[in-house]
C-alpha cells in the first residue's frame, strides 16, 4: 500500500512522482547499443521504435505520418483537425505560424469552427495507406459515434480514442454516452484509448477490450489543464499504477496483454527511457516531433485543447525547429539536451543497464531523486 500524507486535518493525499523525480539505475551488466532492439508490437502491427506521434496538427499531417511510419514509428492523424476540415489547410497553418501572441487563441477558435467532413477523413487516411505504412487516426470520445464509420471506410489499422480524461463509466443526462465495451467489441480494428491516470480507471478501460491504454492527461507541453481545471498527474507514478493494472488484468483475463502508452510529459529522450522503465510499452510524443523541420506547425506547437470553443485548456507555444525528423529520431545529434537522437538515447539507456528488449527494460531499477 502507498502511504498517504496529511494535507490538512480533513484531507490526505498519496505521494506521487513525475519523470523528473525519478532516474534509471545502472545494473551490473552492460551491452553494446548495437545489440539492443527497440521494437514493439501491438496486435498484428510491429514497429521498430516505441514512439507514437500525438494527434496534433502542429505535429502530424498525412506526409509526416508517412515519414514517421517509414522511420519505424507510428503517426496518428487528428481526425478532427485541419486536415479533415479543409481541402487545403496549408494557408491556415501558415497563418497560425504568423499570428501575434495575443491574437492566437481567438483565431484558432475561429479556424477550427469549420465542421469536420467525413469524406476528408477517408481521403486523408487513404493517402497514408497508399504509402504502405500503418494507418492510425484519432477521434475524441464525443465525436466517435458521428465519424467512426468514415474512419473505418478510410481503412484505418489502429483507432485511437483520445481525450483529456476517458472513462469506461461516463455518465450523462444530456446524451447517451459512448459504450466503449460494445463499441470496441463491434470493431474489427485494435483500439487505443485514454487518457487515464489511476489503477482503477485503467483496469476498467482494459475490460472494455482496448488493445492499449493511454496514460496521462493535461501533461503535454502546450496544455494548461493544470491551471484551468486543477487536474494534473505525476507521470512516473501514473505509468507505474497503470502497468500494475495491466499485470493484474493479465491474470484476470487469462493472458490478455493490454499495452500501456505514456502520453504526456515526454519532452526529452531521457523521459522516454523513464517512461519505459516505469512500465510503458511505448510513448506518445508531441513537442519533440513539433521541432522537426517537416512539422506542419513550423516551430509552433498546439493541441486540440487550445481551440476548445468554451473552455480552452491549451496554448500555441514556440518550440523552435531543431533538425529534420530523421535526425531527431535517429541522430546524429549536435545538441546535448535530449532533443535529438531520441531512439539512440533509448538504446544507450537500455545498453547501459544491460537490457536488450523494451519489455525487459520495464524491469530496470529506478530511484527517487527527492
Amino acid at each position: 500500500m502507498v502511504a498517504e500524507i496529511e494535507i490538512g486535518r480533513g484531507k490526505r493525499g498519496r505521494q506521487a512522482y513525475a519523470f523528473d523525480d525519478v532516474a534509471v539505475v545502472p545494473s551490473r551488466r552492460t551491452r553494446d547499443p548495437e545489440e539492443v532492439s527497440t521494437h514493439w508490437q501491438i496486435d498484428a502491427y510491429r514497429f521498430e521504435i516505441p514512439l507514437i506521434a500525438a494527434p496534433m496538427d502542429s505535429v502530424m499531417s498525412p506526409s509526416t505520418a508517412i515519414a514517421l511510419g517509414q522511420a519505424g514509428g507510428l503517426g496518428v492523424l487528428d481526425l478532427e483537425g485541419l486536415w479533415t476540415r479543409y481541402d487545403d489547410p496549408q494557408p491556415l497553418l501558415d497563418e497560425i505560424a504568423g499570428l501575434e501572441e495575443g491574437k492566437a487563441l481567438n483565431r484558432l477558435q475561429e479556424i477550427y469552427h469549420e465542421p469536420v467532413r467525413a469524406e476528408l477523413i477517408a481521403q486523408r487516411l487513404g493517402e497514408i495507406r497508399a504509402a504502405g505504412v500503418t494507418v492510425a487516426g484519432a477521434l475524441s470520445p464525443q465525436r466517435v459515434k458521428q465519424h467512426y464509420q468514415a474512419v473505418l471506410d478510410g481503412g484505418v489499422d489502429l483507432f485511437v480514442i483520445r481525450g483529456t480524461t476517458v472513462s469506461a463509466e461516463h455518465v450523462s443526462g444530456q446524451a447517451e454516452p459512448l459504450n466503449l465495451k460494445q463499441f470496441i467489441y463491434e470493431l474489427d480494428v485494435p483500439v487505443l484509448v485514454g487518457g487515464c491516470a489511476t489503477y482503477q480507471a485503467a483496469l476498467h478501460l482494459m475490460r472494455t477490450g482496448a488493445a492499449g491504454v493511454l496514460v496521462g492527461f493535461g501533461g503535454g507541453a502546450s496544455h494548461t489543464t493544470r491551471s484551468v481545471l486543477g487536474v494534473t498527474v505525476p507521470m512516473a507514478s501514473a505509468v507505474a499504477d497503470v502497468a500494475a493494472a495491466r499485470r493484474d488484468y493479465l491474470d484476470e483475463s487469462g493472458g490478455r496483454y493490454v499495452h500501456v502508452v505514456a502520453d504526456g510529459s515526454i519532452a526529452r529522450s531521457g523521459d522516454i527511457a523513464k517512461a519505459v522503465a516505469c512500465g510503458a510499452d511505448a510513448v506518445m510524443v508531441g513537442s519533440p516531433l513539433a521541432r522537426a523541420a517537416e512539422a506542419p506547425g513550423r516551430g509552433w506547437h498546439w493541441g486540440s485543447e487550445a481551440h476548445h470553443p468554451e473552455l480552452p485548456r491549451g496554448e500555441r507555444m514556440w518550440v523552435g525547429t531543431v533538425a529534420p525528423l530523421g535526425q531527431i529520431l535517429h541522430g546524429p545529434s549536435f545538441l546535448a539536451d535530449g532533443s535529438m537522437n531520441l531512439v539512440g538515447a533509448l538504446r544507450r539507456a537500455m545498453s547501459t543497464t544491460g537490457y536488450t528488449e523494451v519489455k525487459e527494460f520495464q524491469r530496470v531499477e529506478v530511484t527517487i531523486l527527492r
